[in-house]
């Protein structure tokens, strides 16, 4: 026993030699000696920093995630980012609805930019290898691109999109609700392109539906049905905003049924044909009841059955959705009528 316990002390003395000597302690600076060096610049709090536009520092503390088996901070060879953004400089971090897309900045083979990582929801944070990055932030149809570079350091930024919303809705002209109709939405740019064109942002929105946005002004066109009733309006998104707009539509759900009396039974195999007032053909259809959602005036609808032609004239009111019935004695009648008049 004693034996064991001088080969440990032994051990622990040839260990201390080999060590290097520690340094002597320093001599304490004078407090009241004059300062030759020029002086330290302040520590800057980020909770003390204004908001900045676009990637900025982020406003939150960030703690690198740490591995379960080794304990120590994951990716000592990669740079961590943490991600972070917001309607307005003044609106608090967004927590749902983000999508969140890392790319390289040199192209692959086909010539695209290549994805390295991907996130949705709210905030993100990636281990990422140095070098130089493309972050691309989609809320909803509002989206930003930033360019970052990272090294082997922890960063946070907080990104600004500067973005609102259009809530849209329709109605008719006495302010009965369209919503469960056939009623859609489509989003435009403002601006036109080379071939006179708009840029198609959003198409097909329903009723009730938000589509999310950068602040702009948007050319919104929205369709009753499938034919002609159609309203255009431009519609201005603000930052941090939700735009609530109804579309009044001016239109009527229109059946029609070629009868041989009134009240009759509608006759099958009909075609037809509506016609403006000027003579442009707006719709046509095969069937026994066609129906049509069309704009509010007046037209001329042509049925053809059986090698005869039959021609009747009706008005659309807004809001009025009813049948109308074109007679077929009626229409010989008139047309006997014309044939004697012209002789």
């Amino acid at each position: 026993m004693l034996f064991a316990c001088l080969l440990s002390v032994g051990c622990l003395t040839a260990r201390a030699q080999s060590l290097p000597l520690p340094l002597p302690p320093a001599v304490k600076p004078d407090p009241n000696a004059p300062s030759s060096a020029s002086p330290e610049e302040p520590i800057i709090n980020l909770l003390d920093r204004e908001p900045e536009p676009l990637f900025s520092d982020t406003l939150v503390p960030y703690a690198p995630a740490r591995s379960a088996t080794t304990g120590i901070a994951e990716g000592l060879d990669q740079g961590a980012l943490y991600l972070m953004a917001k309607l307005t400089p003044d609106s608090p971090p967004l927590n749902d609805g983000l999508i969140w897309r890392i790319y390289s900045e040199t192209t692959n083979t086909d010539g695209r930019l290549q994805l390295v990582a991907t996130s949705q929801g709210g905030d993100a944070d990636f281990r990422l290898d140095p070098g130089t990055y493309l972050v691309h932030t989609a809320y909803g149809f509002a989206q930003a691109t930033n360019r970052i570079v990272i090294g082997k350091e922890v960063q946070s930024k907080m990104l600004t999109l500067n973005a609102g919303g259009i809530k849209f809705g329709a109605a008719l002209k006495d302010g009965e609700d369209l919503d469960d109709r056939i009623v859609s939405f489509d989003v435009y740019g403002r601006e036109f392109d080379e071939r006179g064109e708009r840029d198609l942002i959003a198409s097909n929105v329903k009723p009730g539906s938000i589509v999310r946005l950068s602040a702009d002004t948007y050319h919104v066109v929205s369709r009753y049905g499938d034919v002609n009733a159609v309203i255009r309006a431009d519609i201005q998104v603000l930052p941090g905003k939700l735009t609530e707009a109804t579309i009044f539509h001016k239109a009527a759900d229109i059946t029609l049924k070629l009868v041989n009396e009134r009240g009759g039974e509608a006759i099958a195999n009909t075609t037809w044909s509506v016609l403006s007032p000027g003579g442009d053909i707006v719709v046509e259809a095969t069937g026994a009841f066609p129906d049509f959602v069309l704009a509010e005036g007046e037209y001329e609808a042509i049925a053809r059955n059986n090698g005869r032609t039959y021609l009747h004239t009706f008005e659309v009111l807004p809001g009025e959705d009813r049948e109308v019935e074109v007679v077929t004695s009626m229409a010989e009648l008139a047309g006997q009528q014309e044939t004697v008049s012209s002789n």
